[in-house]
């Protein structure tokens, strides 16, 4: 049915360009030319994320390679989002002055060269090295971003955001078995780096490397407006838009959801091997479960739902379930009952972040996007990198199950932070 309609529509178009007016054929391209456009950005950080959903799981067992502390792998996992914090909005004003592409090419070049680095660290301090740089150069998500709001209208933005999420899930889904694979078959060649686990590191920069020669053939600057703004200190960028009543309130719900996320990430696995006793090789399979939940829920499930009930709508539904699944973790008996937890968790997390961006994008300016879009990253990655210090301070001096009704009551309370005036684009138009 799909291929149908596609021959139909470009059967129209040629016919419409011959038949009537010249500007037909120049629709139909402008409309084939965001489409690729759409599917190139896709591509970008879907290959980014399974390079960085290789590296995840891996961090901790090179530390542990190198005798680190559990405060010194904490840190080490913390310092990626610390660093993109401090430098996401710079990326974001940067590619507001420049352009899309170039922020993007370089993002993607930088962090090919710091996985690469990181599969030949010899000890812990180049494993922080490689990581610091790997997060002041994470530019790619709010940039990609930022390249969607340029080429949607306001009643396709958030349906075109839910690729991004879809992207994301997918290369969390996969990027942990590749490189569980990877890391057998390195150690297979070698247990020296950069082979043995470290060689998942190294095809992660491989996969970057290809990626950034992939986008710098094919892909296009976003950004007509050349006009500069003047440029701002992050600090006085935070507070400029926090200030905005309803840009204020998706920032901070922004912060509080992912907070809540993080919080319960972090203890999660912990949780199930103290409490359940269950493999490795389980929970592997519980995080690709995840990954597809959110995959199917932001690239199919909200292009259906949108239209119908809109961004509000969204939101409100994706916190409720979210929060219905951090809040059933402490009951749960076994396998089946954790996994309905996490369905309504992903499902939630699957409604929000789309919807979340979407609805940032629609109440900001052509000229701020890349602006508003690295301050709200920054908000993202200030959530996680204090989500896990105090889920993991609570689990350890509190109760086991504190975290979760702790992470459930915040992600609840994201509902007071959903402006009333928000328009739902989807409804509107």
């Amino acid at each position: 049915m799909k291929i149908t309609q596609f021959i139909f529509q470009e059967t129209y178009c040629h016919r419409k360009a011959l038949y009537s007016r010249p500007k037909s054929l120049s629709m139909c391209a402008m409309q084939k030319g965001k489409k690729a456009s759409l599917i190139i950005v896709f591509m970008i950080v879907f290959m980014d994320l399974v390079g960085f959903g290789m590296i995840l799981p891996l961090s901790t067992y090179l530390a542990k390679d190198f005798n680190a502390s559990p405060t010194e792998i904490g840190l080490l996992m913390t310092l990626f989002s610390l660093m993109q914090f401090i430098f996401s909005p710079f990326w974001g004003k940067l590619s507001d002055r420049i352009g899309r592409r170039p922020v993007l090419l370089m993002s993607l070049l930088c962090s090919g060269l710091s996985y690469i680095g990181y599969a030949y660290a010899s000890e812990l301090w180049m494993l922080f090295l490689w990581r610091g740089l790997a997060g002041l150069f994470s530019a790619n998500i709010s940039t990609a971003m930022a390249y969607i709001a340029d080429i949607t209208e306001e009643k396709d933005r958030s349906k075109s955001m839910g690729l991004i999420g879809a992207a994301f899930g997918l290369g969390f889904m996969m990027g942990p078995f590749i490189g569980g694979l990877l890391g057998s078959k390195g150690s297979l060649i070698s247990s020296e780096p950069p082979f043995g686990q470290n060689f998942a590191a190294l095809i992660a920069g491989c996969i970057c490397i290809l990626n950034f020669l992939f986008a710098l053939k094919i892909l296009k600057e976003s950004k007509k407006d050349s006009k500069v703004r003047e440029r701002k200190s992050r600090l006085l960028l935070l507070k400029q838009h926090f200030l905005r009543p309803d840009i204020g309130k998706l920032l901070l719900l922004t912060f509080l959801s992912v907070f809540s996320m993080a919080h319960m990430e972090s203890t999660i696995f912990l949780y199930a091997i103290e409490k359940y006793d269950w493999s490795f090789e389980i929970l592997n399979y519980g995080f690709a479960y995840i990954g597809f939940v959110i995959v199917f829920t932001q690239g199919f499930l909200i292009r259906k739902l949108l239209p119908k009930f809109g961004e509000k709508i969204l939101l409100r539904m994706g916190i409720l379930s979210a929060s219905l699944g951090l809040f059933y973790i402490p009951f749960v008996e076994g396998l089946w009952g954790m996994a309905v937890s996490q369905t309504f968790f992903a499902l939630g997390t699957g409604l929000i972040n789309p919807s979340l961006t979407g609805s940032i994008s629609i109440l900001t300016s052509a000229e701020e996007q890349g602006e508003v879009m690295g301050v709200n990253q920054s908000m993202s990655a200030l959530g996680r990198i204090l989500g896990p210090a105090l889920g993991g301070f609570i689990y350890g001096h509190f109760a086991q199950e504190a975290p979760y009704f702790l992470a459930s009551l915040l992600m609840f309370l994201c509902i007071a932070l959903i402006p009333k005036g928000l328009k739902n684009s989807a409804l509107n138009n």
